[in-house]
């Protein structure tokens, strides 16, 4: 099994010369002004969240601006999205974001239950990632604007960098294996927790101030209601873009084991 390097700085500045780094996975690093040349790179993949891994060339060819249109013309949602501004847009924005993911949840259920626990590439799998959806309303709608006395769903699954002591400290099992269906009544109850909160919004209410700590020993932090709202949309956005990149995977796959 290859080795496996966690928060080490001992490859900053490094250079490799005729090194054999197939398969190499990067996850969650700081790549910035990372140089690759006269190498191959076929089949290298480079993913950023809601499309913004940062300025990046190839070949002297500035590309990201080229990828953000390619994303938003796949996801026009994207679009409608950045546009919001009022209370009016957000309400609009809550029922496209449902009915898509209404969309990939039917997707998924034509795969086995297995498969819908299965990672594709070491993302998380499609329970995973809904697991996460409950963690991000309890954080930016619990945590941060309605303020329950116990916030956290026990089958939310909170980030990556969250430890296994500080996720059982907000009351999460990171290794919990809940069935689907049990997670999707879940994520529906957190739904309509966002549900109550639009219908009550105001343009007014969006440049309020709310104040909240989003983890373990975390300095608090203040920000509007609407980034908070706008947290929630864009994490539903861009985390339907990968649950729809795996789950075509996914049903690739099995459809090649069933043609053998």
């Amino acid at each position: 099994m290859a080795e496996e390097f966690q928060r080490t700085a001992q490859f900053h500045g490094a250079s490799f010369r005729e090194s054999d780094l197939f398969g190499l996975t990067v996850r969650d690093s700081d790549l910035r002004e990372a140089r690759i040349a006269s190498s191959w790179v076929d089949g290298m993949r480079i993913t950023g969240f809601d499309g913004a891994a940062g300025s990046l060339f190839v070949d002297d060819v500035e590309v990201s601006e080229f990828v953000a249109d390619e994303l938003d013309r796949r996801h026009p949602e994207r679009v409608q999205l950045r546009a919001a501004r009022t209370a009016d847009d957000l309400r609009a924005m809550w029922p496209i974001l449902k009915r898509l993911w209404a969309q990939t949840k039917d997707r998924a259920e034509t795969l086995p239950e297995s498969v819908r626990n299965e990672r594709v590439d070491g993302e998380w799998s499609f329970v995973e990632t809904l697991r996460h959806l409950i963690f991000g309303i309890d954080s930016w709608v619990g945590v941060m604007l309605t303020d329950p006395p116990e916030p956290y769903h026990r089958l939310g699954l909170p980030p990556t960098d969250f430890s296994d002591e500080d996720s059982a400290t907000l009351g999460l099992d990171r290794s919990a294996r809940p069935g689907y269906t049990e997670v999707v009544e879940a994520l529906d109850a957190q739904w309509a927790r966002v549900d109550a909160v639009l219908a009550e919004l105001t343009d007014a209410d969006l440049e309020q101030l709310r104040t909240g700590s989003l983890g373990v020993g975390e300095e608090p932090e203040t920000v509007t209601v609407a980034h908070c709202l706008g947290v929630i949309l864009r994490e539903h956005t861009e985390h339907r873009r990968f649950a729809e990149r795996d789950l075509a995977a996914l049903a690739s796959a099995a459809e090649e084991t069933s043609a053998h």
